[in-house]
């Protein structure tokens, strides 16, 4: 299995991504379980998925709040033997994380600005002046400096991002087959080009999840990052 590919279990609830995921088969590995599933036995998704399946687990939480909250939280996760947990890329955040993710094999990955977002989404949240490619690799340069294991970015920052002296992790979600439906991304790529311009992983899920064949669908992205 290429584990470079995360597919995003964005469906309902646990008993829809266990269906997706058997689907799936041994064409993936590794999948993604977000807020949207939380209260639809997401954490139990994991487990089962980890624990029966073999399969990586990424839980995209994005947790923001005081230091010991999210060292507390992170505290807790860490006991489900998951492999990448993200919280927010700022440097409070990331290293209280890293305080609760300490003596497991759990991966912090700090989210920089999310794929959804434009410059006009910045200021309409009061974020700083500037280009948003400029702040995106910032932030991930002082994500990386608190020690996070990793960042969450556009393709679009990827390269730059690599460049860092002190690049780790590089994830990206924003990626879209060629064709596929944009849905609410904004700074999208194709799954080549982003593993081109540095990526470890991408994240893909509607055009995967929604397709008529699933299986399918994630074998020819799994074809154009060997290709």
């Amino acid at each position: 299995m290429d584990d470079r590919l995360i597919v995003a279990l964005d469906v309902p609830n646990a008993v829809a991504g266990l269906e997706l995921a058997e689907r799936l088969g041994d064409a993936v590995g590794f999948y993604k379980i977000g807020l949207g599933m939380l209260t639809g036995g997401g954490l139990a998704l994991a487990q089962e998925l980890k624990a029966d399946h073999g399969k990586r687990i990424f839980l995209d939480m994005k947790l923001f709040d005081i230091g010991a909250t999210v060292e507390a939280a992170v505290r807790g996760l860490a006991r489900f033997d998951l492999d990448f947990l993200t919280v927010h890329g700022d440097p409070h955040v990331v290293r209280a994380a890293k305080e609760g993710a300490a003596g497991s094999a759990l991966k912090i990955l700090g989210v920089t600005i999310l794929t959804s977002l434009e410059r006009a989404d910045l200021d309409a949240g009061m974020i700083q002046p500037g280009e948003l490619h400029e702040i995106t690799v910032e932030r991930a340069a002082r994500a990386f400096e608190a020690g996070a294991d990793g960042i969450i970015c556009s393709p679009r920052e990827a390269a730059a991002i690599r460049a860092l002296p002190n690049a780790r992790l590089i994830v990206t979600p924003g990626v879209r087959p060629a064709g596929a439906a944009l849905g609410d991304q904004k700074r999208v790529e194709t799954p080549a080009s982003a593993i081109g311009a540095g990526a470890d992983h991408i994240v893909v899920g509607r055009p995967i999840w929604q397709a008529a064949d699933p299986r399918a669908a994630a074998q020819a992205i799994l074809a154009e990052l060997r290709g």
